[in-house]
This record gives C-alpha cells, structure tokens and sequence, in this order.
C-alpha cells in the first residue's frame, strides 16, 4: 500500500501531490520540514524573511495547529474532540433507547450542541452535500469503521469484506438529508457517527492559510497535508509554485504539472491512495453512500484547484463519486478547476485547468 515509508530515518511522501520547488534568494531563506499530523505526512516549505530559527518556529507553529484541529475539534478516534463528542452523545442516547426498547416520532431525532466554527465547517460540507445529490456524505461513520480500509491500508488490520447485510445495516445510521444544523444546534438520528476524513486535510490548510495570513514575515509557503496542498504568497524569484500530480497507476510517475501563482488550494482523491486488492478486485477508501461499497464511478483519480481548502477536499471527494460528467458539471458550478482521470487513462478537464495544467511527456 502506497502511503509514506520510513527510509534512512526519513519520511519519503507518497501521495495525491508532490511538490517541486526551487531555491530561494536574497533575504529570504527558505525552510523546509516533513513531519506527520492527522494520521498523514506534513510537508512544509516555507519562505521567510528572517534567520533559520525563525523559519523553525514557525513551521514547529503550523504543526501545532494541525495537532490542535485533529485534537479538539475532527477527530473522531481522539477523545474529547469536538466531532467525538457528538459521535458519543448519539451512540449514548441511541444506546438508552434500545435499553427502552421503544421509540416515537419525538424520538427521531437528538440535539447536540456546537461550536460556531463547527457549524459553520458542516453548514458548507453540507451545501456540497446538497448540491451533489448525497456523493459527498460526513455521516457514513458506522460505515468506514465497518469497512476499516484506513487501517487495513496502512498494515494494522486485515481486510474483512462486509456482507450486504452488514452494509445496508450501517447505511440505517446515515443520511445528510436527516440532519438539521441551526444556531449552535446540531439535530441528528441517535447513533448516526460523523466522520469527518472526507474534508479534514482541506479544513487543514484553511487553518494554515489563515495563519500564514497573519505572519507578514512569511513571504510565500507551500504545505501539504497528505494529499491537499495550500500555496501561498510567491517565491524570491517570482516564479509560480510547481505541483506535480501522482500518477495513479505508475508508482513514482507524474500526470502532469500545476503552476500556480499566489495562493490556491488543491486536493487530490484517487482510488490509489489507502486500498487494497483482494481476489483482483480494487478496495479503496471513497466509499459511494448511495450503496456503501467503494465508489465505481469510471475514475481513479480526481485533482481540484479553488480558493477554500474545504470545499477542494469536498470537491475532489464528490467529483470522485459522481463519475466524469457530473463531477465536471460540479466543479464548474462552484468555479473550481478540476482534472478528472478514467481507469482508461482518459482526462477530463475544466477550461480553467487547462491553462494551469501541462500534461507529463
């Protein structure tokens, strides 16, 4: 399974995009560092105008943000998360109504209370929920811990193919269309789980956006997220920032190239990313919620360039569900730029990638 591999005490990255970056002149130094956060690699290459240990400082602060978000806030593994707290609530009153062994029509659903940066993250996992017909779903947890391909992927637990029976009895538990968000109020079924993976790394890299924003000594910056990537501000020499595409059926090839100038975010989701193959079949992590297997849509591979790093992450996720034509006809709803890539190699592309994208010879 292609994730990151530990070699000679370093972390060689392996995912939706890789970065190609050149050196830097003048005053500014630049800094580079690879750590992990989120349960993937962080890789950071920052421009700053100041020493070394500035530069340290700083990227030592964009991992503290990340640890904070996947510790108080997304995870759902990490106990007293916010996004825990809300899974546990569900389960603990489903749990009491089963004790009952009744329910009524007032029961149907549970208010849980939350934060106004949790509300407002779901208020937009939500419209693209909405707008892409349910191929973006948060609240398939009970079925990604059913299915368990995170962990499968990364060697600490062995595939076990859910049944039909298991499936449709995790897909009772799901369904963005129950869920009402209003005024610090999530109301949600007992026992639905959200699962936040869909869209953390882009979260991510808002968050890291947002505090590069706020530091006027950092010139320009690139960081990575597991497969979703901010670019930021612009290097010494005024060239745009190089993003190379993965390959997602040659291990070390590239499709082709991003350039990009000032800050964009993008988002990369393939079906090579955690999977594994059992009797010659593909089991990949982007489950489609309409039948809770992973998602057979035609593509192994889908790259999203827009100005949030949320909805990119979202995008990609849905796009990827949606198949070539309503993926692109998504995209282009919301002005993102995407590249869309058939099992067959075929590549879709919105016009605004076109001019950003150059194809590998």
């Amino acid at each position: 399974m292609r994730g990151y591999k530990r070699t000679g005490g370093k972390l060689l990255l392996a995912m939706g995009a890789v970065l190609l970056l050149t050196g830097c002149e003048g005053r500014v130094e630049q800094y580079g560092s690879v750590d992990t956060a989120m349960g993937t690699v962080v890789s950071q290459t920052l421009y700053v105008r100041g020493d070394r240990e500035e530069a340290e400082t700083e990227t030592a602060a964009v991992m503290e943000l990340l640890t904070r978000l996947e510790e108080q806030e997304l995870s759902w593994r990490i106990e007293g998360s916010e996004v825990a707290r809300i899974n546990a609530l569900s389960e603990e009153v489903a749990g009491e109504r089963r004790t009952r062994g009744r329910e009524s029509a007032a029961e149907d659903s549970m208010a849980v209370s939350v934060s106004s940066t949790m509300q407002q993250i779901l208020q937009q996992i939500w419209q693209v929920s909405s707008d892409s017909g349910g191929a973006l779903d948060v609240t398939l947890g009970r079925l990604s811990r059913l299915w368990n391909l995170d962990a499968v992927a990364m060697g600490t637990a062995e595939i076990s193919v859910p049944t039909q029976e298991q499936i449709q009895a995790a897909l009772e538990d799901t369904g963005y269309e129950r869920v009402r968000i209003s005024q610090g109020t999530l109301g949600l079924p007992p026992g639905m789980q959200l699962d936040l993976g869909a869209v953390g790394k882009g979260v991510a890299c808002d968050r890291v956006g947002a505090y590069l924003r706020s530091r006027p000594q950092i010139a320009g910056a690139v960081v990575a997220v597991g497969g979703s990537v901010i670019t930021y501000g612009q290097k010494p020499d005024g060239s745009p920032w190089k993003v190379a595409i993965t390959h997602p059926r040659k291990e070390g090839s590239y499709l082709g190239i991003l350039s990009l100038t000032g800050e964009h975010y993008v988002s990369t989701s393939g079906d090579y990313e955690r999977y594994v193959m059992v009797d010659g079949v593909r089991y990949h992590h982007i489950l489609d919620p309409a039948t809770g297997v992973p998602a057979r849509s035609g593509l192994c591979s889908v790259t999203v360039v827009c100005d949030s790093g949320l909805l990119a992450d979202a995008l990609s996720t849905a796009c990827f569900v949606l198949g070539p034509e309503q993926g692109l006809a998504l995209a282009e709803r919301y002005g993102a730029q995407a590249l869309l890539v058939e099992e067959d190699g075929t590549a879709h592309m919105t016009d605004g990638m076109e001019e950003m994208y150059t194809a590998a010879e």
